[in-house]
């Protein structure tokens, strides 16, 4: 009798959640690239130790794994996956920001700077 109603159970939360996974995908669509104060705050505090913790745990894996990578030649492959991800995703964006890569401010803070410093060689 306990068996049949920890399967159903377990059917009903199955069900469910298979009901809510298609409105966390289509939240996932909207990206804030102006975070709040709270964001960049838990972004510095948590996500980008973290980081920085599976970035060096990605490196002892793929030193260990080397032999075994070189020989089936896609070394490079898992050093992308296990390390280039992980360091892409705690050092190179913004402070909150769930994207990596520049965001449209510092692509005109950078041009900002090289014409400034284009001006100074020029004089």
């Amino acid at each position: 009798m306990k068996i049949r109603v920890r399967v159903r159970r377990a059917t009903v939360a199955l069900m469910v959640s298979c009901l809510l996974l298609p409105q966390l995908l289509w939240a996932e669509e909207a990206i804030d690239e102006s975070p709040n104060e709270w964001a960049m705050v838990g972004d510095l505090l948590v996500a980008r130790p973290l980081g920085v913790v599976l970035t060096a745990g990605g490196a002892a894996v793929w030193l260990v794994s080397l032999p075994f990578t070189l020989l089936a030649g896609n070394a490079s492959e898992a050093a992308g996956t296990l390390i280039g991800g992980p360091a892409e995703t705690t050092f190179m964006r913004c402070l909150g920001c769930r994207n990596t890569g520049y965001t449209g401010k510092d692509a005109a803070a950078i041009k900002r700077m090289n014409e400034e410093n284009a001006e100074d060689t020029d004089s």
